[in-house]
């Protein structure tokens, strides 16, 4: 994305993001559901690219401290932008200042289950004498 180069393309970005957060604050039904009726139209009008979409709603999830079968979705979107699994572990990294550890400790086992790797078998794998 490139940044402004004159005055009027500077207000017309100004006024797009101040009318976003107006029509959010007062919960307008019809911008919202317009926004929630598909990805396409919501990643437009994020303005974001389309693996920092996915990485953000991904970081959503661990904010929410979302069930595991909740980010196969993130997961598969972030995955056809070209994210790889360090990155998507690399939102835990990036979201524990944010929202501390206890969140994030939670979150990483389900993370894992998402991307097919059992963290707490692991673990116990680890702990056994065997291991």
């Amino acid at each position: 994305m490139r940044a402004p180069v004159n005055r009027s393309e500077i207000r017309v970005s100004v006024e797009s993001y101040e009318c976003t957060l107006r029509r959010l604050a007062i919960g307008d039904d019809a911008f919202i559901d317009g926004l929630l009726a598909g990805d396409p139209t919501n990643l437009a009008q994020s303005g974001l690219d389309p693996k920092s979409h996915a990485l953000v709603r991904l970081g959503a999830l661990i904010a929410v401290d979302a069930a595991a079968p909740s980010y196969l979705d993130a997961l598969e979107s972030a995955r056809a932008c070209g994210a790889s699994n360090e990155e998507l572990v690399g939102c835990l990294i990036a979201v524990l200042p944010e929202l501390g550890a206890a969140r994030v400790i939670s979150a990483a086992p389900r993370l894992g289950l998402a991307l097919g790797y059992d963290v707490a078998a692991a673990l116990e794998d680890l702990a056994s004498p065997l291991g």
